[in-house]
């Protein structure tokens, strides 16, 4: 493997880093700052094809792949497809608990983001994908099958994605809390690998917010039409009635979609108005801070006050659950000699935490929790984009690495010993 280098490391070809997540998949070349794509972690499941009318033909060919076997459906990648109303149009995601869970979808995707993103036959790119902290070697193995049978890449590897978070903020050690999607997690890395006997992880993420969210404007009857429901819509006072014009839509809309557009509203909601208090939620200290204003898609508009805190303090009061209570049984579950370097870096990650003030509270819970003469140090990237794609870029940086050159599972490694290879290679 001395002429790998030639091969893979210098800049002639870029290896490629993928980000797989419960709400995107991020995928560019490593070296890079950011990634080139997030593409949403849903596809949409057409009926057998009908003539397209609104599609320009030469998009509907490249983007909606559809394989030469029996299978007739259409399958709709990235937003600018899987947003768009069409009939008989089912929504689905190919990710389980922080798991490729359908292959069948995820290749649609990965094939997506080469014709559309990468632009490049995959046998000329090394890939780098993370991983959960808890992915079970099935998976390993079915993941590195794929890339070198079906994509033939001249090398491969596979990173815990709290390792690459680590890195990504310059630590080998760290506590990784990592917000996302659909759960909350506290992984402690040590001199670059994963304590897995101390990895703690709740389900309070982003879409339990979302779904807290959708029963408090609900609760209020505030109508929550999407974007693609709305034709036209009157500018009205505040807390007026929406005057708005519906959109002619085509007919059976499927539930999963409709569900689908409802959440993206929510996420949206949530992100410009939820805040987390940097102490316990207290209903007078929430109230005297400024309200945020918010206009819903149909053209009503209000402004929110103290639920604002409410709603974003379930990330943290629940007693087994809350990200606080989370990180410090985590570090509770090292070995002593290690806790000191842990809470001296606590790494903040994935894109719930973007939530205003999620660091500076985990902090206070945290100091709470940490024993008396402990040095706690929270690190948290200001830009969403470090902190949104933490993994990814951890990943950008360890595959440009000189050393790493020699960790790749090269194609001849995987023609000698097969899939195999990753438990051994892959830490």
């Amino acid at each position: 493997m001395s002429g790998g280098n030639m091969l893979y490391g210098g800049d002639e070809i870029g290896a490629l880093v993928f980000d797989p997540g419960h709400h995107s998949l991020r995928v560019g070349y490593a070296q890079e700052d950011s990634p080139k794509a997030e593409i949403p972690s849903v596809v949409g499941i057409g009926a057998s094809p009908t003539p397209e009318t609104n599609l320009d033909p030469e998009t509907k060919t490249d983007n909606n792949v559809t394989p030469n076997n029996s299978d007739s459906r259409k399958y709709y990648v990235d937003t600018n497809y899987v947003n768009v109303p069409r009939s008989q149009m089912e929504v689905q995601t190919y990710m389980k608990d922080g798991m490729i869970d359908n292959w069948d979808l995820f290749e649609k995707v990965i094939d997506y983001a080469y014709a559309n993103v990468i632009q490049s036959e995959p046998e000329y790119h090394p890939v780098l994908f993370s991983e959960a902290s808890w992915n079970v070697r099935n998976n390993r193995e079915k993941l590195t099958e794929l890339m070198f049978e079906k994509y033939n890449v001249p090398a491969f590897f596979l990173v815990k994605n709290a390792v690459l978070a680590a890195f990504s903020s310059g630590r080998a050690t760290a506590l990784v809390v990592d917000s996302g999607a659909t759960h909350t997690s506290a992984v402690p890395v040590h001199e670059g690998y994963v304590l897995s006997q101390a990895v703690v992880k709740s389900p309070l993420g982003g879409d339990f917010l979302s779904r807290q969210c959708r029963q408090h404007l609900d609760k209020l009857n505030i109508d929550l039409s999407p974007v693609y429901k709305i034709a036209s819509k009157d500018v009205v006072k505040e807390r007026d009635n929406a005057r708005f014009t519906l959109r002619k839509l085509p007919e059976n809309l499927t539930q999963s979609w409709q569900n689908y557009m409802v959440q993206l509203l929510m996420q949206d909601f949530q992100m410009n108005i939820l805040q987390v208090l940097e102490n316990p939620f207290d209903e007078r200290v929430a109230a005297q801070i400024p309200t945020v204003h918010y206009e819903f898609p149909n053209g009503y508009h209000q402004d929110f006050g103290s639920e604002r805190f409410k709603i974003a303090e379930s990330l943290f009061d629940n007693a087994m659950l809350g990200a606080g209570q989370l990180a410090s049984t985590s570090v509770g579950m090292c070995d002593a000699d290690v806790r000191l370097s842990l809470f001296g870096s606590v790494v903040v990650t994935g894109g719930n935490t973007l939530l205003q003030g999620f660091p500076e509270r985990l902090n206070r819970d945290l100091q709470l929790r940490a024993p008396s003469n402990t040095r706690l140090k929270m690190i948290s990237a200001n830009g969403s984009v470090e902190r949104r794609f933490g993994a990814w870029i951890g990943g950008s940086i360890l595959a440009s690495i000189g050393t790493f050159q020699q960790m790749w599972i090269s194609s001849q490694e995987y023609e000698e010993a097969g899939k195999s290879q990753v438990e051994r290679k892959c830490p």
